[in-house]
């Protein structure tokens, strides 16, 4: 009997601005396959990094852009590779970031832009994605997040997230 592995070795960040009157977020447009979709910073996690920080720099690597904070959004983006008989599990993080906040490609991507939720959703292929704007939308922009999602990136980066089931009961 024939198995399909399961792997989590890479993560991915949206980057929103929801202090305007509009709440965008930032999408890149890839070089390398799917060439020319608008995605989300996405990348692999490597050696003895965490999921969390991998993103923060793969954001700097991908747009040259430091993050001052990020935030769990609870939630991942799961996906079927043919290719490999495999599904991908990627958590997925957010992080505040000022549209005018200066943005370096690298050659992983030829354009950026940012686009409201509504403009986002439409462009991105997969469905995966749309999902979890929505869920982002909702729980970023709609509403606070609970602080319990915040990573706390003022110590090294060698320091574990916190646990966020480790809460006391109410």
């Amino acid at each position: 009997m024939s198995k399909v592995p399961v792997f989590c070795s890479a993560a991915t960040v949206f980057l929103i601005d929801k202090i305007i009157e509009e709440p965008q977020v930032l999408l890149l447009r890839r070089t390398k396959p799917p060439v020319h979709t608008w995605s989300q910073i996405s990348g692999g996690i490597e050696g003895d990094e965490t999921a969390w920080q991998a993103m923060i720099r793969e954001v700097q690597e991908e747009t040259g852009i430091t993050l001052k904070d990020l935030w769990s959004a609870d939630a991942d983006i799961h996906f079927y590779v043919p290719e490999q008989n495999s599904f991908s599990i990627l958590p997925v993080f957010v992080s505040h970031v000022s549209r005018n906040t200066p943005v370096t490609l690298n050659k992983e991507h030829d354009a950026y832009q940012w686009f409201s939720f509504a403009d986002a959703k439409a462009l991105v292929s997969f469905p995966g994605q749309r999902q979890i704007l929505d869920l982002i939308e909702d729980e970023f922009i709609n509403r606070t997040p609970t602080p319990h999602l915040r990573i706390n990136l003022s110590t090294s980066q060698e320091t574990k997230a916190p646990d966020l089931y480790a809460r006391a009961s109410p």
